[in-house]
C-alpha cells in the first residue's frame, strides 16, 4: 500500500473521533516514531559492537560475556520492536485498551533478558529466586489470560 493511500485512510478514519480519541492515535503515534528511532539506534549500536569485535578479534561467541553482551542487546532490540508492535495494534483497533496479554509477553521478555546478562558469580540466591518468581508469576497470569480469551472468543454451543 503507498504511503498516500494510508495516509488518505488515515485522515478518514481520524475524522468521526472524539476529541480524546484523536489525542489518543496522536500519542500512540508519536511514541511509535520515538520507539521507531530507538530501534534503529538500538540495532545500529549491535552491528558496531559485532563488527568491531569481528575486526579486532575479540569477538568469541564461546565466550560467556561476550555472549551476554549480544544477547543482551539482540534483547533489547526484540523488546522494543514487541513494544512498537503493541502501540501500532492499539492505534488500528480504536478500543483504547492495551492487551493484558502482551504487556505480560513484554515482561517476561524483560526478564528473560535480565536472566541472559546476569552475572551468576555476583548474584545473591535470593536474586535468582525474585527472578524465577516473578517469570513463573508472569507465565501463570499469561495462562490465565491466554485461557480466559479462548473461552470468551468459543461461539457458544446452544
Amino acid at each position: 500500500m503507498s504511503m498516500r493511500r494510508e495516509f488518505a485512510e488515515f485522515r478518514v478514519a481520524f475524522a468521526p473521533l472524539t476529541f480524546y480519541q484523536k489525542f489518543e492515535q496522536v500519542c500512540v503515534l508519536i511514541l511509535t516514531g520515538l520507539i521507531a528511532v530507538i530501534i534503529v539506534f538500538a540495532l545500529w549500536h549491535l552491528a558496531l559492537n559485532i563488527l568491531a569485535g569481528i575486526f579486532t578479534s575479540t569477538f568469541d561467541p564461546t565466550d560467556y560475556a561476550v555472549f551476554q553482551r549480544v544477547f543482551g542487546m539482540i534483547f533489547t532490540v526484540i523488546i522494543a520492536l514487541e513494544f512498537k508492535r503493541s502501540l501500532l495494534v492499539l492505534a488500528e483497533r480504536r478500543d483504547g485498551v492495551v492487551q493484558v496479554r502482551t504487556v505480560i509477553l513484554i515482561a517476561l521478555l524483560a526478564v528473560v533478558r535480565k536472566i541472559i546478562i546476569i552475572d551468576l558469580s555476583a548474584t545473591d540466591a535470593l536474586h535468582l529466586l525474585a527472578l524465577a518468581a516473578s517469570i513463573l508469576a508472569l507465565g501463570a497470569v499469561y495462562w490465565l489470560v491466554r485461557n480466559q480469551e479462548i473461552r470468551r472468543d468459543r461461539p457458544v454451543k446452544a
